[in-house]
């Protein structure tokens, strides 16, 4: 199993049928404070008398393998029978030279890079996008189909929380991937908050942000129709 840790968790069904759903754990702090860029997979394998049995296995990346991080995202997408991992964002220690005894645990933003990591072949491959300037850490990612949205986050360079909306497509054709970022509007400002699915079309966020020293109160409901994204203010429970 991997060792403790705050982890980015994902949750996608598998190719063939017999895989059922995966779960792919990756980055994270450690007790010991430490990061990891290791991936793992852990798939149920059987389930007798009410004890269900569990394989993890330890995914070793080859090509653009994202650095150690935590605060980050990691989607799966669908396009043309294929799919494909998508990790972004998150925050990390900043490089060993740059490292000093007195700040030894110094985190940096991530560089805004897209990677796409083959689960199948355990190839990654970074994508660099003028559209995203900054490694939001602690945003909301909404992942449906071909398309992975990305809403909010952390920057820490500047410490501030932009209403940001991104739109990332992924075509997976015969040949090489293309990627692609559309910004949109009807942000949110917002870091850390919790995001549920409460239909097909329809998801709520819950929490978080949306100052240092200052928690969102207020609840969204994200709705989409067709390719069209709504975010909404709800009514807040007491």
């Amino acid at each position: 199993l991997p060792p403790l840790r705050y982890p980015a968790i994902c949750a996608f069904k598998g190719g063939l049928e017999s895989e059922g759903q995966q779960y792919i754990i990756h980055g994270g702090k450690t007790p010991n404070n430490e990061l990891s860029d290791k991936m793992y997979v852990m798939s149920v394998v059987g389930k007798n008398n009410k004890k269900v049995t569990f394989r993890c296995t330890e995914k070793d990346l080859v090509g653009d393998v994202p650095v150690a991080r935590y605060g980050h995202s990691i989607d799966m997408v669908y396009s043309r029978g294929k799919s494909m991992g998508v990790i972004f964002g998150g925050r990390s220690y900043v490089p060993s030279v740059q490292r000093t005894t007195e700040k030894w645990n110094t985190v940096a933003d991530c560089l805004p890079h897209v990677f796409l990591v083959d689960f199948e072949f355990g190839c990654s491959t970074s994508y660099i996008l003028p559209e995203l300037q900054d490694g939001l850490a602690f945003h909301v990612s909404i992942a449906r189909n071909d398309t992975v949205y990305i809403l909010g986050g952390h920057s820490l360079a500047n410490n501030i929380r932009p209403a940001n909306l991104y739109k990332i497509t992924v075509d997976l054709p015969l040949g090489s991937p293309a990627v692609n970022c559309t910004v949109l509007p009807g942000g949110i400002s917002v870091s850390s908050a919790i995001l549920t699915q409460t239909s097909n079309d329809e998801f709520v966020i819950v929490g978080g942000y949306h100052l240092e020293n200052q928690k969102r109160m207020v609840c969204n409901i994200i709705s989409f129709e067709d390719s069209k994204i709504e975010i909404r203010d709800m009514e807040t429970p007491d």
